[in-house]
């Protein structure tokens, strides 16, 4: 079921000339400012092959440009904090974690 959803996903992408050329959705999952940012909880972005978490952070940033003024916004992939070099596959589990105040 999740295929024929995640390839509907893809066929609907607004045309936007950074999503030329790519093919490999991966989903993203979005907390706290992030989350109020981009108006959802979870993302599902095409990438390249080959496409990195830096390519990820500049299409969001570009998508949505008030991400690019949270300071120290962390990707982790799979349950750890990534690299901006680390390479992304569609099954892994991403996620924006943005800073945290408390005390």
């Amino acid at each position: 079921m999740a295929v024929p959803l995640l390839l509907g996903l893809l066929e609907n992408l607004p045309e936007k000339p950074y999503f030329r050329g790519m093919t490999n959705p991966v989903s993203v999952l979005l907390f706290g400012i992030t989350k109020d940012i981009v108006g959802q909880s979870s993302l599902v972005l095409p990438l390249p092959d080959g496409g990195r978490v830096a390519d990820l952070l500049a299409i969001l940033h570009q998508q949505y440009p008030r991400l690019g003024g949270i300071k120290s916004l962390l990707v982790a992939v799979n349950s750890e904090y990534a690299e901006t070099d680390t390479l992304l596959s569609p099954t892994d589990e991403i996620a924006l974690i943005p800073p945290v105040s408390g005390g």
